[in-house]
C-alpha cells in the first residue's frame, strides 16, 4: 500500500515557479493513475493534474493548462507538478493520489476516484 509524502511547498511571490515533488509510490503493479489535487481555504478539493502510471497520457485543469507540468520518474515510484507562473489563485493546500486500479467509467479528475492520499503541502502565492 502506497504511503504518500508530499514536499517542495512554500511561500513565493507571483511570477514564480515551484515544483512539488511526491514519493513513496509503491509496487509499480500497484497503481494506475497518479494525480495532483488542491484545496483552498472554504473550498472543496479540486482537480489539477492526473497521469497514467503506465504510458505519459496527461490530463489538466483549465485553470492550470499550459502553466503546470505533471511528471513522474523512471520507476514510476515519484511524481512532480512543475508549476510555473503562479498568481495568488493557486494558493492552496497541494494533495498526491493514487488510484489503486483502473475502474470503468472513471475519468480520475474526481477525488472520489482516489484510493490513496499524501498529507498535503501548502503552497502560498503573495507579494
Amino acid at each position: 500500500q502506497e504511503q504518500l509524502v508530499e514536499s517542495g511547498g512554500g511561500l513565493v511571490q507571483p511570477g514564480a515557479n515551484l515544483k512539488l515533488s511526491c514519493t513513496g509510490f509503491g509496487r509499480a503493479s500497484s497503481t494506475y493513475a497518479m494525480a495532483w489535487f488542491r484545496q483552498a481555504p472554504g473550498k472543496e478539493r479540486e482537480f489539477v493534474a492526473t497521469l497514467k502510471k503506465f504510458g505519459d497520457s496527461a490530463t489538466y485543469a483549465d485553470s492550470v493548462k499550459a502553466r503546470f507540468t505533471i511528471s513522474k520518474d523512471n520507476a514510476g515510484k515519484a511524481l512532480f507538478l512543475q508549476m510555473n507562473s503562479l498568481s495568488p489563485e493557486d494558493t492552496a493546500v497541494y494533495y498526491c493520489a493514487a488510484a489503486l486500479s483502473y475502474r470503468v467509467g472513471n475519468r480520475y479528475t474526481a477525488p472520489t476516484e482516489y484510493d490513496v492520499w499524501g498529507q498535503g503541502t501548502q503552497v502560498t502565492v503573495s507579494s
